[in-house]
């Protein structure tokens, strides 16, 4: 599995300004003296006669001097709510809590590159103080958050933690990263993003190929439900299989409908991290 220290570098664009008031590297709802050239105005809306521009105020039929505006460019807080519900527990090609924290990782890297801060909460049915750690630009908190991530024991038959935690994080806009197999009701998905609304939520689905994908066609096994700790006996057959794929397509189509509406897709990591799909992910591009 690739290391974090290997991931590809990871820039990411906003679709909107910032209102932080600390200088980043993103587009901001505020001036400054740097950044994007925004606009020209006259010199009494913004005295600052060191930005005069001579040009426009040449033209100016009315003789009025006008000044160059410029954007400040801003921090923003980066968040990575994270399940840790039994569910996650499985492991078959991959360990999704491995694969959450190795992406976790790569993200409060390129958060500390932009000068963002970043924060991590683990969630089951509540949110999980041992794994609540609140958003910062510190280096020592970012690699004990990650310790403790990857040694997690998932446990819980619910996410609902994770309305807790945007309880949380409530007020300036935030960028959001929602990590999870999605293993629950829809309403449950719906009330989660509907909680995170005022956020840029960036659903990440993780998945492994051995929980159906590649089940075989034929064949008797044991199956454990992780969220009760029950164990079946299943006779796998052609058409169990096939109703298994239909229902995890829709499942699937479900999820993407109820992104939609709070804005990006989900971007699916199934048994491994494409780290150049991901880097186009945040970048704006398709999941």
């Amino acid at each position: 599995m690739t290391d974090v220290v290997d991931a590809t570098d990871l820039p990411y664009i906003l679709p909107w300004r910032s209102a932080h008031a600390r200088v980043g590297s993103h587009r901001s709802k505020f001036e400054g003296a740097g950044g994007f050239f925004r606009d020209v105005v006259p010199l009494v809306r913004n005295p600052d006669p060191r930005r005069i521009d001579l040009r426009v105020s040449a033209r100016d039929p009315f003789e009025g001097l006008h000044v160059r505006r410029f954007e400040q460019k801003s921090a923003v807080t980066v968040y990575a709510l994270v399940d840790v519900s039994a569910s996650m527990g499985f492991r078959g090609s991959s360990e999704k809590l491995a694969l959450a924290a190795q992406l976790c990782g790569a993200l409060a890297a390129a958060a500390r590159r932009a000068g963002d801060s970043f924060g991590l909460i683990g969630c089951d049915e509540h949110v999980r103080p041992e794994l609540t750690f609140l958003a910062t630009r510190a280096r020592g908190s970012e690699l004990e958050m990650l310790s403790r991530l990857r040694n997690a024991a998932p446990r819980g038959r619910s996410v609902a933690g994770l309305r807790e935690a945007a309880a949380m994080i409530a007020g300036r806009r935030k960028l959001v990263f929602v990590i999870s197999d999605f293993y629950m009701p829809s309403g449950d998905i719906a009330a989660t993003f509907g909680a995170l609304a005022q956020h840029d939520i960036a659903p990440i689905h993780l998945s492994d190929s051995l929980e159906i994908e590649k089940l075989p066609r034929w064949g008797i096994f044991s199956l454990t439900d992780l969220e009760v700790g029950r164990r079946r006996l299943v006779v796998m057959r052609p058409q169990l299989r096939e109703a298994w794929l239909r229902r995890s397509g829709r499942r699937r189509a479900d999820l993407r409908t109820l992104a939609a509406r709070y804005g990006r897709a989900p971007f699916e990591i199934g048994d491994r991290i494409d780290w150049q799909r991901f880097a186009g992910y945040l970048m704006g591009g398709d999941a």
